[in-house]
């Protein structure tokens, strides 16, 4: 798993690149704790190269969809494959997560 970050005026694209299990979950949690991403207003997750998820995966983001709600950021799921997509909309994440179709829309949805 590969995680890069992109900042943008107050946004950050961070691209999700291979499978996102229980080994690659503690690198994303790690940056996804990390006080500095506090400072934004916008977190894109682009998960167009994203081949896989497991529930350690899954469990990393909804540890911290509350923590991001409380300081008014934004988590935003775009260019989402089938195969990842479905995970989420059978464990009904998709009622929990924004998950858009690609980038314009999520920076649309984050600009509301």
């Amino acid at each position: 798993m590969k995680i890069t970050q992109d900042i943008k005026e107050s946004t950050v694209i961070m691209t999700l690149d291979g499978e996102l299990d229980a080994s690659s979950s503690v690198i994303l949690d790690e940056e996804l704790s990390d006080p500095e991403i506090m400072k934004y207003s916008k977190i894109l997750v682009d998960c167009r190269n994203l081949n896989y998820i497991s529930s350690a995966g899954l469990g990393v983001f909804i540890s911290h969809l509350q923590r991001f709600e409380d300081a008014q950021i934004k988590l935003i799921f775009f260019n989402m494959q089938d195969k990842v997509r479905n995970v989420f909309e059978i464990l009904g994440l998709d009622l929990l997560m924004t998950i858009v179709t690609n980038y314009e829309e999520a920076i649309t949805i984050a600009d509301e």
